[in-house]
């Protein structure tokens, strides 16, 4: 018996750490070209630059420029380097980039909902190799900071009441897609924290990058479907994640 064809189809493209600077946006032009016949929307997974200056940022806007879909981002660690990064999000945003922190907003695609909450995240580790919020005020201040951006995501992915739920970080979220990377780095990648954060709301799939010798497929705790799209782990331009019913 052959299978009925599916009512629905939600197409999302997904990449992260393109780490773009103005020498190659010709090559980024090339690669994302064939992204709006092949997705409806794209996300981007932090590290969109290479030191987060804004020349960067305009050569990553002039390589999205001819994307026709919808794209929603957030910031990476490069793209916070040069303490840039109000400005690297406002050239983003000129060229019609939803950047995301602590926010979520909602796509519609043939008449069905998608809700992406993103924010950069941070690291501080999982359970049995984490960092404690204990001693020294830096040490204090960095578990903090995981903390709270962990609960932006958890809020703006309780706002979201759409057909599809996608959460998108620059760090990870479970040590499965860390997975190649030296162990003794992992508290610099990620944290349970946000997996946590991801369970507590729930999702559909939830996308980050940041970890260049991981793993591409992992889940939380919960259930939830994590998928590593950092640009030397897919070894391709994007990754295309389907939704259907």
């Amino acid at each position: 018996m052959t299978a009925a064809a599916p009512r629905w189809e939600i197409r999302i493209a997904a990449a992260g750490d393109l780490h773009v600077d103005p020498s190659v946006t010709g090559p980024w032009l090339r690669a994302l070209e064939p992204v709006s016949d092949e997705a409806d929307a794209l996300l981007l997974a932090g590290d969109l630059t290479q030191l987060g200056v804004s020349t960067e940022a305009e050569a990553l806007a002039e390589a999205l420029a001819p994307i026709t879909i919808p794209i929603f981002a957030v910031l990476g660690n490069h793209d916070l380097h040069s303490n840039q990064g109000d400005r690297v999000r406002r050239i983003l945003e000129r060229a019609q980039v939803c950047v995301l922190e602590g926010q979520s907003t909602t796509l519609m695609v043939s008449g069905h909902s998608v809700g992406i909450a993103g924010t950069i995240g941070f690291g501080g580790g999982f359970p049995g190799a984490e960092a404690s919020d204990f001693g020294e005020p830096e040490l204090k201040q960095f578990v903090a900071r995981s903390r709270r951006l962990a609960d932006s995501l958890e809020a703006a992915l309780g706002e979201l009441d759409t057909d599809v739920r996608i959460a998108l970080t620059h760090y990870a979220p479970v040590p499965e897609t860390l997975h190649g990377e030296r162990r003794e780095i992992y508290p610099f990648l990620g944290s349970h924290f946000l997996g946590s954060a991801i369970d507590a709301t729930g999702a559909d799939l939830a996308i980050h990058g940041h970890a260049h010798l991981g793993s591409e497929e992992g889940k939380t705790p919960g259930g939830v479907v994590v998928r590593n799209v950092a640009q030397p782990v897919i070894r391709a331009p994007y990754r295309v994640f389907r939704f259907a019913a």
